[in-house]
């Protein structure tokens, strides 16, 4: 044995004890980690407001962070989204947002929101809901940023500036462009011109504008023909969704007779 031998042994015992060391201090370090994690996810189950807290911070680090990249998020656009799913419509909602969009060219979803509204409004007004997407297919084909050079706008082409007073209760006139207020606003306007004309044919010369002339442009025609054909297709009854017809018909009270047409609205 040389006088190096006690002094290896030191060594390499001293080494032994710092890797056991480390191991155990380690081994103890993963095992409270873990602790801590489960005591986290034990607190986050038992106390929803801290998750929900938590998810938020969350969320606002990572659009943080994308934002930072270049990219753009918003996850609450799809609460300002017209649209719903038509398979969770009941069958005939759903086959008439099909068949709408067939003939129109209009995504589905958008249309079966706009068909649920028409019921729910029909109800409640005492409308014939396949009325009221008739006038809308008439009227704008389902462009809810229609305009005609009248002022008409939106999906049932409500003159704006005579029925303003109508959009008070949806935050002012740019509401005309939100396609569920549109319609609230038109369905309302359709009733008082149904009940003003005694009879839904005359109502719908009043809504055009087109009470006091002869000849309302094929109008009247072409709305109840429509809606001849959407209540079939609400009856269950299969109707060829030609994409002819689908075009927006020339409404006089709109166009060459604007001048009587605001003259007449404007007392509804």
């Amino acid at each position: 044995m040389t006088a190096l031998d006690p002094f290896t042994r030191g060594l390499r015992t001293f080494a032994s004890d710092i890797a056991e060391g480390f191991l155990e201090i380690t081994h103890n370090g993963f095992a409270l980690i873990g602790l801590a994690v489960m005591c986290g996810a034990l607190t986050l189950i038992t106390q929803p407001e801290l998750r929900q807290a938590g998810e938020s911070q969350l969320f606002g680090w990572l659009q943080t962070r994308q934002g930072i990249a270049g990219v753009d998020i918003d996850l609450s656009a799809i609460d300002r989204a017209t649209a719903s799913n038509p398979q969770a419509l009941p069958k005939k909602h759903a086959d008439l947002a099909y068949w709408l969009s067939r003939k129109y060219r209009v995504a589905p979803e958008p249309l079966s929101a706009i068909v649920a509204e028409a019921y729910e409004i029909g109800q409640r007004s005492k409308l014939d809901p396949t009325l009221i997407l008739a006038v809308m297919a008439i009227e704008s084909g389902f462009n809810p940023f229609a305009q005609s050079p009248v002022g008409a706008q939106g999906l049932m082409q409500v003159i704006t500036r005579v029925h303003s007073d109508k959009y008070d209760n949806f935050g002012g006139v740019f509401a005309a462009f939100d396609p569920l207020t549109n319609l609230r606003v038109g369905a309302r306007v359709l009733k008082e011109c149904i009940i003003r004309g005694g009879s839904t044919e005359a109502g719908l010369k009043f809504y055009v504008g087109a009470a006091n002339i002869e000849d309302d442009g094929g109008y009247v025609g072409k709305v109840i023909a429509e809606h001849s054909r959407l209540q079939s297709v609400a009856a269950g009854r299969s109707v060829p969704a030609s994409a002819a017809g689908a075009s927006v018909a020339p409404a006089p009270g709109k166009g060459a007779q604007s001048s009587q047409s605001v003259a007449l609205l404007t007392t509804l």
